[in-house]
Parts: structure tokens; C-alpha cells; sequence
């Protein structure tokens, strides 16, 4: 059922000592030092624009020195003797978690899609389908293939397919585009591996079994909701297919062609079978939920052991990975240094998720050493809220402020994690708080957010009409979302 916000009262004062900088003492020093904070947060990405990773570590540090740390507390000693410090403890202990997942992810969905397993896969539902039914096969085609793909990657591969099925057809662009974008953002916001999920997952301690299967009873009812909007705004808003973007679609892909030809890549005539893209996609999926599931199911015993060795998310990914090498690649005349490019290429945007992921472990991490996330707990107990109705609420704020997804994720969840603490919280409920965090990070995406002007151009679309549709569009992905996870909560 919903919880209200628990927790211990807050300290009379910080049990810190020696800290540079105390404005307040007590718990409304605290809160007023966790506001400011998250003030200067948010100016500086905003009005600075300074990168989230440097703006999130600057701003964890300033808050634990002004809420009473002390600089030992904060960095440790230069004798690595002593213990760790608290913002290495925040770093390590989320990166720990999270880098291997998302890295392996990352170079599955690679190789998903160098191989053209993308356009197999759009290619058998639009056929499946029919031409009747082409949006929903785009939506579906964008909620398989957006599980191993970052949301921008899935735009790219899959925008020429789009072009094609709306110039085809002679009906708006947007009747093919919102249904596949709904699709890419359902994926990236509920479902592990990507990283904000993931990031969630590691801080509140929940087995990633838990965070898919919610993320899949949460998100398809919303893209369920999300696709009846697009139905209905593709209709009632003509735009037409973007000549330009189409011709410098052909060009992107002849000059991968090229590059792939270069290092060793060369595709085979015949197709990759749509069975092979599924069962790649599905496997760790399902290895995942089995270890999950066998915890509570069976009796410790050499079989779940099994189970749960196969099912960990590190070998269930790399189980996963192997069989993409394989059965896209290798069997396919690649050659195994044309694996390596591909594999390490791939690797290069993911530095800039990482450590911004670090950097929200970290402040996280100051706040509940500092004693803010305890006035905080405090605090929101008296409101008397709901904390997922909390979280969601955190993380519209901080989606709508500042624009990134993941920042929103990983700071809500900083602020949250310490809520639910000693509240006895099963991991299913658990699981339904990440939930409302994920999807309050994709509210009313616009101009400050980079997949608001991406969208614009990659389908031609004006800043009105893209307002109009891909923003109301995230808002109704958003609350319904949100709402399923909330009733959910009720009952779990």
C-alpha cells in the first residue's frame, strides 16, 4: 500500500565536527542548505551550463562542507590507511553496480545495430501488420529495439524507416513518428540497461529483476496510452516528410557502409533473421527474471544456485553479448577485429553517463552523511504524502528545471533513498518507487531537453507542433506511468 515518508527524527545539530562552513544549526539549517543546493544545482546547468557531472560533484561537495562535513570526512586523508572517503564510497559504491551493466548493454545494442537487426526487425512487423496498421508496428518496432539501444541510437537507425512508411502511405509524419518515439522513451525510462533504471536500481539496493519486471507492467500500459495519443495528434496535425533529412539519412548510411567496409565489416546479402534479433534481446531478460523469481520460488539448493549464477545481470549480459558476437557476427564473416571496433566505438558516448551517475551516487551519499537526508525524511513525513507520490514529484521538478533524464533520475533518487529506509519495504514496492522516479524524469520534455530539438530535426517537425506532440506525448508517457505505479502500490 502507499507509505507515507518515515523516518528517525532529525539530529539536534549535525554529528559532524571540524566542518568548513555550518550556516545553520538543526534541521532547518539542513533543509535550508539541501535547498540551496539544489538551487545552485540547477543554475548551474541551466544558466552556466555547466556540464551535470561537474555542476553534480561541485554542489555535493559545497553541501557537505555548509551542512557541517569535514574535509577529512569528504575526501579522506592523504594516508590511504584511513577509511574511504565519502565521495569515493558514493562514486564506487553506484559505479560498481551500474558501469558493467550499462557498458555491456551498450555494446549489445552495437552490435544489434551494425548488423541491421533494426531494420529486419521494422521491416517483418510493418509486414506482420499491414499497412493498415504501420504506427503500431513502428510502436512496437521502438519498445523491442529500444530495450538494447540508447534512446538517440534508436532515432537514428530507425528515422529512415519512418521516412519511408510516411511517404509511402502520403498521411503525416507524426502518425509514424510518436508511436516509435513512445516506444525508444518507454524503454529508456522504465527498463534496465539502460542507465537510469540501472542508476535507481543500485542506490535503493533492488535486484534488477524486480526493476524489469515493474518497468514492463508499469511502461506498457503507459506506451499503451502514449500510442492513443499519437494516434490521435498524428491526425490532426499534418507534417510533412523532411526531403533534406531524407537525403542526409542516404548519405549517414552509405558513409557507415563505408566505414564498416573499412574495418572489416561486410554484411551478407541475406537478412538476420528476425528470431535471432528476439531471442538476443530476450535472453538476459529472461535470465534475469528467472534468478529473481528462483529466490523466492525455491529452496536454497545447487539449481537455483545455477540459476541465480546464470540470471546475475553482469553474466546474463555477457551471455547475451557472446551470442550477439556470434550470431551477428562471426557467423556472418566478421572478422573478430571488426567485433573489437564496433564493441570499442560504442564505448565512447557512455563516459558522460557514468560519470554523471557517479557524481548523483555522491550526492546522495553527502546527504545522508550529513544528516540532510534525515531533516529531509522528517520534513516530507509532516506533509504527509505518499513517497512515490514524493518522488514523482521530485523528479518532475528536476526533469522540467534542467532537461536531463538521467540527472532528474539520479538526484530524486539521492533525495529519496533515505525515505525509505527502516520502513520494511518490500523490493516489489521498492521497484514501483523507482518507477514513479523514472517516469517523472520524462515529463514535458522541451526546449532545455537535447531530444526535444532532436526530434525536431531529425522529422522535420517546428518547436509549436513539436510542443505539441512530442511534449504532450512524454507528459501522458509520464502520468501514466506514474499513476500505474502508484494504484500498483496500493495492493504491492
Amino acid at each position: 500500500m502507499l507509505l507515507a515518508a518515515e523516518a528517525p527524527p532529525a539530529p539536534e545539530a549535525p554529528p559532524h565536527t571540524g566542518g568548513l562552513l555550518l550556516l545553520i544549526d538543526g534541521t532547518a539549517g539542513l533543509l535550508t542548505v539541501a535547498v540551496l543546493g539544489i538551487v545552485l544545482l540547477l543554475v548551474l546547468i541551466i544558466k552556466v551550463r555547466l556540464q551535470p557531472f561537474v555542476a553534480l560533484l561541485g554542489v555535493s561537495i559545497a553541501v557537505g562542507l555548509a551542512a557541517g562535513l569535514s574535509v577529512t570526512e569528504l575526501f579522506g586523508t592523504v594516508q590511504k590507511s584511513a577509511a574511504v572517503s565519502m565521495i569515493e564510497s558514493g562514486m564506487g559504491g553506484i559505479l560498481g553496480h551500474v558501469a558493467i551493466i550499462i557498458g555491456l548493454g551498450t555494446m549489445l545494442g552495437a552490435i544489434l545495430e551494425v548488423s541491421g537487426g533494426a531494420e529486419v526487425l521494422s521491416t517483418r512487423l510493418l509486414n506482420l501488420f499491414g499497412e493498415k496498421r504501420a504506427p503500431l508496428a513502428m510502436g512496437v518496432t521502438g519498445v523491442v529495439f529500444g530495450i538494447p539501444v540508447f534512446f538517440d541510437v534508436g532515432i537514428f537507425v530507425l528515422a529512415p524507416i519512418v521516412y519511408a512508411a510516411a511517404k509511402r502511405s502520403g498521411k503525416s509524419i507524426l502518425l509514424y513518428a510518436m508511436p516509435l518515439l513512445a516506444g525508444l522513451s518507454m524503454t529508456h525510462a522504465f527498463l534496465p540497461p539502460h542507465p537510469g533504471p540501472v542508476a535507481a536500481a543500485g542506490l535503493f539496493d533492488v535486484d534488477l529483476g524486480w526493476v524489469i519486471l515493474m518497468g514492463v507492467v508499469v511502461g506498457v500500459p503507459a506506451v499503451l496510452a502514449a500510442w492513443v495519443y499519437a494516434a490521435w495528434i498524428g491526425k490532426r496535425l499534418f507534417v510533412d516528410v523532411p526531403q533534406d533529412m531524407v537525403e542526409a539519412a542516404a548519405e549517414a548510411k552509405s558513409a557507415v557502409a563505408a566505414e564498416q567496409k573499412a574495418s572489416g565489416v561486410t554484411p551478407p546479402e541475406r537478412p538476420v533473421a528476425l528470431g535471432t534479433v528476439l531471442a538476443i534481446i530476450g535472453t538476459p531478460l529472461l535470465l534475469i527474471l528467472l534468478a529473481t523469481f528462483s529466490s523466492i520460488a525455491l529452496d536454497p539448493s545447487t539449481v537455483r544456485s545455477v540459476v541465480e549464477f546464470f540470471g546475475h545481470p553482469f553474466v546474463a549480459l555477457t551471455i547475451a553479448l557472446f551470442l550477439a558476437y556470434y550470431l551477428l557476427g562471426i557467423r556472418r564473416g566478421w572478422s573478430r577485429q571488426s567485433l573489437e571496433t564496433v564493441s570499442t566505438a560504442s564505448l565512447k558516448p557512455v563516459g558522460n553517463i557514468l560519470l554523471v551517475v557517479g557524481a548523483g551516487g555522491v550526492f546522495g551519499a553527502v546527504l545522508k552523511g550529513s544528516g540532510i537526508a534525515d531533516a529531509l525524511a522528517d520534513t516530507f513525513n509532516d506533509v504527509g504524502l505518499p513517497v512515490i507520490v514524493l518522488a514523482w514529484l521530485i523528479s518532475v521538478v528536476l526533469r522540467v528545471a534542467q532537461g536531463s533524464a538521467t540527472v532528474a533520475i539520479v538526484t530524486t533518487a539521492g533525495i529519496v533513498v533515505p525515505l525509505v529506509e527502516g520502513q520494511s519495504m518490500s523490493q516489489p514496492h521498492l521497484a514501483l518507487i523507482i518507477m514513479a522516479i523514472s517516469a517523472g524524469s520524462i515529463f514535458a520534455s522541451h526546449v532545455n531537453d537535447g531530444g526535444f530539438w532532436m526530434v525536431a530535426k531529425y522529422f522535420g517537425i517546428s518547436e509549436r507542433d513539436t510542443l505539441k506532440s512530442w511534449t504532450v506525448l512524454e507528459t501522458v508517457l509520464s502520468v501514466a506511468g506514474f499513476v500505474v505505479a502508484a494504484l500498483l502500490s496500493l495492493v504491492i
